[in-house]
């Protein structure tokens, strides 16, 4: 079993930026692909970025590529998604996931992911 805690959600102004940061419980983490999903108020979880268990692999929905930056650290069990150049579309509840099948293919499905955590909220303003 693998708990997710998310942090680093707030307030932020179009062109800001913020570093949300997961942190992750057992210890198999290393052996998991991580996702960052968002949510915004009235639609489906989306994919945002997913990272290779080793971290040589990264991938990110087009519309944060060259904005978004996702990374881990094994040794801490963290996982962190620095976003840049905040646009108010980025508005959402944001969170981590881990797929916890070993040598699983970087995958941009909710259904394949096994652990959530609860969420942490971004508001970006305009």
């Amino acid at each position: 079993q693998v708990q997710l805690v998310e942090s680093g959600g707030g307030l932020a102004q179009a062109g800001g930026s913020l570093r949300l940061s997961c942190a992750a419980s057992g210890r198999t983490f290393s052996m998991y692909n991580m996702g960052w999903f968002r949510q915004a108020p009235g639609k489906e979880r989306e994919f945002v970025a997913a990272i290779s268990w080793f971290g040589g692999n990264t991938y990110y929905v087009d519309s944060v590529k060259g904005r978004f930056t996702i990374s881990r650290d094994n040794a801490k069990s963290t996982v962190n998604l620095q976003m840049n150049s905040l646009k108010p579309e980025d508005t959402a509840v944001y969170y981590c996931a881990a797929d916890r099948h070993p040598g699983a293919v970087l995958t941009t499905r909710t259904g394949n992911y096994d652990y959530w955590g609860q969420g942490t909220q971004v508001t970006v303003s305009s």
